[in-house]
């Protein structure tokens, strides 16, 4: 049982007992050394729904990555502010600033993290500076638009015309009607629009600050301000919501409240298992039990609530931060969780005592620029508010100048913000990062002589701009400030027929030999800029992207119409919902090579400086796709629907399956459903690439880094719905290699880790396929039937499973014994790192499955022995393992579809792949021409080469409906070829996995570091840690 005694209060204030971070140094402190190590990437979605990347070492507690925040900031009342994510359980929790990040987010590379505010304090006067009260009015706004801050109309138009003089200033109603029309704030907002036009002319005058701090006087006195209802039941059962706040516990029915338990009424909280429970101090007067229970939903729903609890009472109640509880000798009682950082009484002393210059900050949509300032003298409780000094012009630093602040909070040496641009820029509080805060990313460094070409290229169209007004908050990864409106290029009509002159020639070319001294002249002849070979891996892979849509919209669709297998009510969900995608995308693609044409100066050449940019074309088709948002929210409903249909209709499900024996179809059908949601990934990733290529005063800087903007909300809108249904897609994959299995597709489920382990029993070691879940582990000997599918023979569950290293018990290296309630087994691994790889990962399914509510329902009516009739082993024994892989791995064969699963590489290469790893393969799709050679051949052959699930698949042109042939790359070494392999050719690298050596050539530098990039995701796992931070309920 989890459980807080209240402390007494010390009757003085004590300073700080330590100081680790940015917000609580003092002047001339420098922060701890925080562990060394590897670096992770942790997004973190601001309030003003920017995202910013940071990295930190893996091993770090949440509170360096909360400082990483506030510093990166310049926040000194950070400690009113906390960071939630959603855990594997899709319980949105607080990050503890104790325990290790690794330990809390699983998946991070997947995983937004809000920083947001924790705690709302009685009075807004008592934040002290203009940039943490335009934080809170940030945080209101949020919680206006989701109807978490309910109030009556008059009060929500009264918030929204603060908001709106912040934003745009004074009154004019067709600005404002114009404005409330492009933007929402509250759900039922068109009701309101009079009332809330009406309020804003009473404001004239008032500054950002000012309408920031009229915004929190008036949301303070509303009951839901700062309120995170928490389900729950009384003890008669009646649905009930606790919330906790600055003054204690308090209870509501729906949004209204019916109590409250201040905190001095508070003796101990506690909780067991589902209850949470509350002991009040003695009092004659009350009615109430000495102890009030109520239920909540789980166990974690509960000790996540008595955290918050915990947290809320230290920090508003306490003069200090608790000191550590000591460490029993022997046997723990209770949770050892405790409150970390300031308290609120020492967060007022210290901003009151520090005396900070005054620094810029800028905010989103606003026209006007703040000076945040501390003031000098201590604010009284009837404080007049804050002036705000008007500034209408960007404060910009060159190369050599010093920042005002610069040198108070600079960032440590293992906590690195990562900045989606090159080149210096202002920082959000107008100061220069420090050298070396970033780091070098050779996927996406173009060599030095690109570089200097690229700036020689941009100097002509690069013009000297006069400062203009933000319109972005600075606290922004993709740079500085830009307008609103954004003037897009002209662009060429998509209909045009011109042929030669508006296709890109490098993605025309038929596949047929050239000779060297060709490629050579021909790479010559285009651009050297980085952001050109960006560019055109857009279309490289948009023209992929295009195929994979062709396989529902047309080979499918087709095959449907001739067989009547398929319910009306599917194909109307499935097909109507992907046509408007592929025309959309076909009109998309076909702008690219325009550009790309016109960039590479085959035509029009006297313009050639105003197309060499991406951004306008790239800024105009998101926007458009944002009206196709409604076909996008259907996929994973009709993903659903086909996979429904087929467990319920044979007919269907073998329609199905010989559709996917069909060379068009190269992937699993269900795969294919799920490609859209993808795409838009690709064009995030490759958006950041450029806003991190171009410097802030490139002509196309802007225009990406508002097509960055648009596409960063629709991942965000869709990142639950990719989670749920790329685990659902693996799911229905598996379930076609098993046999034995009924149930394996069952809500809650999650696929962790499949691979080939060998297994200890009367005969030896023998070969066996084991799959990890989250409550199950099973294993499995490869069938001989037609089918090649996998037989389960038993299975484990891991409530209450152990695992250890015995390698010394059994004379076998890498080996495992993993024991059961009911059945121990003996494991042996083909390496260490796949022995450690199996041990982490089976160890966190076990500590999930500890805190589920208890055994899961067996798959089989019983578990059968590994058993299997003398001949029948005879036989599997006998295969050869390398006959086997070479029918997969040879480019001159062809497997069958069933064979060539990766359930099938995996028992092949004897090897294992996780989740993560096919999480980190959707996002690492490439497609484009590579020049081939074979280890004993003289000549290059060019292809066109398509990587994706761990796979290279070769077509002899983009034109192609089929590939020729694939190469799975699990197990392969990823090399450059050595001096004495006698390879007298740049940018070559060298694929080899036994007998089997390929050698492929990229175009250039970019090209070539993108393939390494992406191959060495699939012939190489994540490191140990990365992978268990990234085991999340699964993928994007």
């Amino acid at each position: 049982m989890g459980e807080i005694e209240q402390r007494p209060t010390p009757g003085s204030r004590l300073g700080a007992p330590e100081n680790s971070g940015i917000s609580t140094l003092e002047h001339g402190q420098k922060p701890p050394p925080t562990p060394s190590g590897k670096l992770m990437s942790i997004k973190i979605q601001m309030l003003d729904d920017t995202q910013e990347a940071f990295e930190v070492p893996q091993r770090a507690p949440g509170k360096v990555l909360l400082d990483a925040v506030c510093n990166h900031l310049n926040l000194v009342e950070g400690d009113y502010f906390g960071l939630e994510f959603p855990d594997h359980k899709k319980i949105t929790v607080w990050l503890d600033l104790l325990k290790p990040i690794v330990k809390q987010i699983r998946r991070p590379k997947h995983v937004v993290v809000k920083f947001v505010v924790k705690f709302f304090p009685p009075d807004h006067t008592q934040l002290q500076e203009e940039l943490t009260r335009y934080l809170f009015a940030l945080q209101v706004k949020q919680d206006l638009a989701r109807g978490r801050l309910t109030c009556n109309d008059t009060s929500a138009a009264l918030l929204i015309s603060h908001i709106v003089q912040s934003e745009i200033g004074d009154f004019d109603e067709a600005l404002d009607r114009e404005h409330l029309a492009k933007n929402k704030y509250i759900p039922q907002q068109d009701a309101l629009e009079d009332k809330i036009v009406e309020f804003h002319h009473n404001h004239i005058g008032q500054t950002p600050a000012e309408s920031d701090f009229q915004l929190l006087e008036i949301a303070r006195r509303l009951e839901m301000y700062g309120i995170r209802l928490h389900p729950a039941k009384d003890r008669e059962g009646t649905k009930i919501n606790l919330a906790v706040a600055n003054t204690g516990i308090l209870v509501f029915q729906g949004f209204t409240k019916i109590n409250a338990f201040n905190w001095a009424k508070v003796r101990k909280l506690s909780f067991k298992r589902k209850r949470f429970l509350v002991k009040l101090r003695p009092d004659a007067n009350s009615s109430y039990q000495d102890t009030l229970e109520f239920l909540m939903a789980s166990r974690d729903f509960c000790k996540s609530f008595w955290k918050i609890c915990v947290e809320h009472h230290a920090f508003f109640r306490l003069f200090e931060e608790p000191k550590p509880k000591p460490k029993p000798v022997l046997f723990s009682r209770g949770s050892s969780f405790r409150f970390s950082g300031r308290t609120q009484k020492q967060v007022l002393d210290y901003v009151k005592e520090g005396g900070h210059k005054k620094v810029q900050f800028e905010r989103k949509h606003s026209k006007i620029h703040s000076i945040r300032s501390l003031a000098m003298q201590p604010a009284e409780p009837n404080s007049e508010v804050p002036k705000q000094s008007q500034q209408s012009a960007s404060l910009t630093f060159g190369e050599g100048a010093e920042s005002p602040g610069g040198q108070r909070c600079q960032p440590g040496k293992d906590v690195n913000t990562s900045t989606e641009e090159s080149g210096p820029r202002p920082s959000p509080t107008g100061k220069r990062s420090p050298p070396g805060s970033k780091q070098a990313d050779r996927a996406t460094t173009a060599p030095a002589e690109d570089e200097e070409e690229a700036i020689a290229d941009r100097t002509p169209q690069s013009k000297p701009q006069a400062p203009q007004p933000s319109t972005e908050l600075s606290v922004n990864s993709q740079g500085g400030a830009a307008p609103a409106s954004v003037t897009l290029s002209p662009n060429l009509s998509p209909d045009t027929k011109q042929a030669s002159p508006l296709i890109s020639p490098l993605l025309n070319d038929q596949a047929c030999p050239r000779t060297d001294d060709e490629e050579e002249g021909r790479r010559k002849r285009f651009p050297t800029d980085k952001a050109y070979f960006i560019a055109k891996e857009v279309s490289t892979t948009e023209r992929t992207y295009l195929k994979d849509l062709e396989v529902i919209t047309s080979w499918f669709q087709s095959s449907v119409s001739k067989e009547d297998s398929m319910p009306e009510a599917l194909k109307s969900l499935i097909f109507p919902n992907f046509e408007p995608l592929h025309k959309f995308h076909t009109n998309f693609l076909k702008e690219i090579e325009q550009r790309l044409a016109l960039w590479e100066g085959r035509s029009n050449a006297h313009i050639r400086g105003d197309y060499q940019r991406i951004g306008d074309v790239m800024l105009k088709n998101i926007q458009g796709m944002k009206h196709l948002a409604a076909h996008l929210w259907k996929h994973s409903e009709a993903l659903e629907a086909l996979e429904n249909g087929i467990r319920s209709s044979r007919k269907l499900e073998s329609f199905c399956r010989d559709f996917e024996l069909q060379k068009v179809c190269y992937l699993p059908l269900n795969t294919f459903l799920l490609r859209p949601l993808q795409r838009l990934m690709h064009y995030k990733q490759v958006l950041e690439r450029l806003c991190k290529h171009h410097p802030p005063s490139h002509g196309d800087f802007r225009d990406c880094r508002a097509a960055l903007a648009e596409i960063t909300e629709m991942v965000a809108q869709l990142h639950s719905t990719m989670i749920k249904m790329e685990n659902f897609q693996k799911l229905h994959e598996l379930k076609k290699d098993l046999i034995g299995i009924d149930n394996l597709v069952i809500p809650g489920r999650e696929f962790i880790r499949l691979g080939s382990l060998s297994k200890l029993s009367g005969k030896g070691l023998q070969q066996r396929m084991f799959f990890l879940f989250n409550d199950v582990l099973l294993y499995t000997s490869r069938g001989l039937t037609a089918s090649n599918q996998f037989k389960v023979h038993g299975q484990l569950s891991l409530y209450g499973m152990t695992i250890e290293e015995s390698e010394d018990e059994w004379g076998v290296p890498h080996c495992l014994t993993l024991r059961g309630q009911r059945q121990s087994i003996v494991v042996a691994a083909s390496s260490r790192s796949e022995m450690d790889k199996w041990m982490e990962d089976i160890q966190m399914a076990i500590d999930l499955a500890e805190k589920s509510s208890g055994p899961t329902p067996e798959f089989l009516a019983s578990s059968p022995p590994d058993s299997k009739s003398p001949e029948e082993a005879t036989v599997a024994d006998q295969e050869s393992e390398d006959d086997l892989s070479a029918s997969r791995t040879s480019l001159e064969r062809q497997a069958p579809h069933r064979g060539n699963t990766m359930v099938h590489v995996c028992w092949h290469r004897n090897t294992s792949v996780s989740m993560v790893d096919f999480s980190i393969a959707v996002e690492n799709q490439l497609s484009g021409n590579l020049l081939r050679k074979f280890k004993n051949s003289n000549g290059w052959q060019k292809l066109w080469v398509v990587f994706t699930n761990f796979c290279l698949f070769f077509y002899k042109s983009h034109q192609d409906n089929h590939p020729l042939a694939s190469l799975p790359l699990l197990g392969y070494s990823l090399t450059i070829p050595s001096e004495s392999e006698n390879i007298h050719k740049d940018h070559v690298f060298k694929l080899h996995f036994k007998s089997h050596v390929y050698y492929f050539r990229a175009e250039s530098e970019y090209t070539f570091e993108r393939w390494m990039e992406v191959i060495r995701s699939a012939t190489s796992s994540a490191s140990r840690a990365h992978i268990l931070s990234h085991k999340e309920s699964h993928v994007y």
